[in-house]
């Protein structure tokens, strides 16, 4: 039983850890990014 319950400690810990990923790395508001740049393509 202690060893079930270790393993879903490490599995939320896990879940945690990427959902603060995803939120630091997302797209987050397109409109407050950049416009890309097109370098020598545009006259």
């Amino acid at each position: 039983m202690e060893n079930l319950h270790e393993f879903v400690e490490k599995v939320h810990d896990k879940q945690e850890k990427d959902r603060r990923n995803k939120e630091q790395h997302g797209k987050g508001n397109p409109a407050g990014q950049l416009p890309k740049k097109r370098h020598g393509t545009q006259k």
